[in-house]
């Protein structure tokens, strides 16, 4: 019992750890075009990501408070990342 429920335990971690690894990329993109402080590489890279109105109106407020917020912003951000 004890072996089956390390091979599921192992399983679902493994499992997890993929789609995690997955998911990075296009993090890092759309995390990059708002950084970038332009509207056409965000409405570009939403389009991929068939993102709505709400969605992009959402991510052009967070683009404008990094443009507000200047280089250091963007810097100390993409640090902790």
């Amino acid at each position: 019992m004890k072996g089956t429920l390390l091979l599921l335990v192992l399983l679902v971690t493994g499992e997890l750890g993929f789609q995690t690894t997955e998911a990075c990329i296009p993090f890092f993109e759309a995390f990059a075009a708002v950084a970038s402080g332009n509207k056409e590489i965000l409405n570009v890279v939403l389009t991929k990501f068939d993102a709505t109105d709400g969605e992009r109106k959402g991510f052009e407020k967070i683009q404008e408070c990094y443009n507000e917020g200047g280089l250091k912003t963007k810097f100390l951000d993409s640090t902790v990342l």
